[in-house]
């Protein structure tokens, strides 16, 4: 989510600053990737439910994705507003 912000990515605003109470970092994970992304909790599955584009079996937020080594060239796609 910080370097989706930090380089002006369409439809990703992290309004809450990574605090997972917005939703607005939400975005669909290659299935490729999907699981090497973690685990999904919780209070990001129910944050999940309130995402402006319907959630998909690969949604994420992308503030709970952790940015590591192992992700290097991970893919994600950017959900069009309806």
């Amino acid at each position: 989510m910080e370097a989706a912000t930090a380089n002006n990515v369409p439809h990703i605003e992290g309004e809450c600053g990574g605090c997972l109470s917005c939703a607005t970092c939400h975005v669909f994970v290659d299935p490729q990737w999907f699981e090497k992304t973690g685990e999904i909790d919780d209070i990001e599955d129910t944050m999940l439910e309130m995402t402006d584009v319907e959630r998909e079996d690969n949604s994420r937020l992308s503030c709970q994705i952790v940015a590591s080594q192992a992700l290097d060239g991970l893919i994600l796609y950017v959900p069009e507003p309806e």
